[in-house]
């Protein structure tokens, strides 16, 4: 029997590849497909608003929105391992944009600044997020180097979501811990079943949302227990979320040719005043009755992973540099 021969990786020193930080690394980390890369490591769409964005006398390295909440992400990068310097700069930077999601990115985030960014999400209010992260370059034999991020802080989800409930009242606080478990079941069923589509992280609320590596659309699971609805019951959706008239309108010119693969009429919903235009389906069930979770998890799957298969196709070429807000 003939020997089986495998690469080995070989890590690449940054500096070898990145020159300067501002002249090389920044630029290349806020190329759309390595904010995508990144985005899916920290479970975020991002969409590029500016370089070097100015905050006072200082010069913020990437400012970026979150495509799901509108929100300001701020990224501040270095070759090195991280100092003191730049944290303070990420505080100045983060009240001077009122920034609600700090990235760090570094060669290597110490034990220190682990600590502080992890008693930061601790301290700060919900929907204000600190992410350190350390980033790695790789490569097999002479392939080509291949970028990868670690988390080393996050902000704690169910930690954070347990301290907003407690500020609710009793019947307000078991619903969203009710969502909670939906979410954390969903996803795991999700994994086990090995969908191609993949699942953020679960949090006490009604949607969760998922990455199509197209900045300024996502896919979106929701369960609603009815208040609010145009319907007036509960129901389940799932949603193309689309950022922006214009990207609404490049999808909604295939709109024949969406149903017609998708074997159903859809919902196109795209108010003047609203950036966050929406595609879906809806399927009228009530996610509070718990016996009801297995054919729930299983709709939501089937039809997510047919939005996928024909909205991505579709979706993939279009020119996001003419499509951006």
């Amino acid at each position: 029997m003939a020997a089986i021969e495998l690469g080995r990786l070989e890590k690449v020193d940054l500096r070898s590849v990145f020159k300067t930080e501002a002249g090389a690394f920044t630029p290349w980390l806020a190329e759309e497909e390595n904010l995508v890369e990144l985005g899916k490591t920290i479970g975020l769409e991002l969409e590029l608003e500016a370089q070097e964005k100015e905050v006072g006398p200082f010069r913020a390295d990437i400012l970026c929105k979150n495509t799901e909440t509108d929100g300001w992400v701020l990224i501040e990068n270095q070759i090195e391992k991280t100092d003191h310097s730049h944290l303070g700069q990420l505080l100045t930077y983060a009240a001077g944009l009122e920034a609600v999601t700090i990235v760090w990115i570094a060669e290597h985030v110490t034990d220190q600044h682990k600590a502080a960014l992890d008693w930061l999400n601790s301290k700060t209010t919900d929907g204000i997020d600190f992410f350190g992260l350390e980033v790695e370059l790789w490569r097999i034999g002479k392939s080509q180097i291949a970028p990868k991020f670690n988390i080393r802080s996050q902000p704690n989800a169910f930690t954070q979501g347990v301290r907003a409930a407690a500020n609710q009242t009793a019947a307000e606080s078991e619903h969203r811990q009710l969502q909670l478990r939906f979410w954390t079941e969903f996803r795991k069923f999700m994994e086990e079943s090995k969908s191609p589509v993949k699942c953020q992280k679960a949090s006490p609320q009604h949607w969760m949302t998922h990455s199509i590596g197209k900045v300024g659309f996502h896919l979106s699971s929701v369960i609603s227990s009815g208040k609010g609805n145009a319907s007036g019951g509960p129901e389940l959706r799932v949603e193309l979320v689309v950022r922006g008239q214009k990207r609404f309108q490049a999808i909604e010119a295939f709109k024949e040719k969406i149903e017609k693969q998708l074997g159903e009429d859809l919902q196109w919903y795209n108010p003047a005043e609203n950036i966050s235009c929406r595609v879906f389906v809806r399927e009228e069930s009530d996610f509070t009755n718990v016996e009801d979770w297995p054919e729930q998890r299983a709709w939501l799957k089937e039809t997510l992973e047919k939005f996928q298969k024909v909205f991505v196709p579709i979706i993939k070429p279009l020119d996001n540099s003419a499509l951006k807000v």
